[in-house]
């Protein structure tokens, strides 16, 4: 948040995702859309979606690094063609924790279990790392590209 604050992006960002532009945050993406993050004490975030990013409880392998399974939790064209419960590949210490629950379009158990995609109208965010993701992650960006031409036309 610093760097983007040092930058001057947060307000271009701010006002791009308000315009209802498509947008796909990956891994720290998601994590900057928060309130605010527990990490390095409490730092401010972008504060677009009401909730916070919490540390990885003790007692885990942190951070943690490699597959996992993402469980959908609700139909969305992000995961068109994307079987349930395929594996992602995730590298992270902290996750986050919307208030409004149905926002978690993507769920991993992970000693808890982590939003790992969030979906809100034209705003789509995973912690996982579609481009370290193989095939399945491959179909994510081409899931989303698809999807942001499609929001594009609508609004013409």
């Amino acid at each position: 948040m610093a760097n983007l604050q040092r930058l001057g992006l947060t307000s271009p960002i701010r006002r791009f995702i308000a315009k209802g532009r498509s947008f796909l945050g990956v891994c720290i993406g998601l994590q900057i859309l928060f309130g605010g993050t527990e990490e390095g004490g409490w730092h401010e975030c972008l504060g677009i979606i009401p909730g916070v990013v919490r540390r990885l409880p003790p007692g885990l392998k942190i951070p943690h690094m490699g597959w996992n399974q993402v469980k959908q939790k609700t139909a969305h064209p992000i995961f068109d063609d994307i079987p349930d419960e395929a594996n992602f590949y995730f590298v992270h210490s902290y996750y986050v924790e919307p208030e409004d629950k149905s926002l978690v379009t993507g769920e991993t158990e992970y000693g808890v279990s982590i939003c790992s995609v969030m979906t809100k109208g034209n705003l789509i965010a995973t912690q996982f790392h579609p481009e370290k993701s193989g095939e399945v992650g491959l179909k994510i960006y081409d899931n989303f590209i698809k999807f942001a031409l499609g929001a594009n036309e609508s609004r013409r």
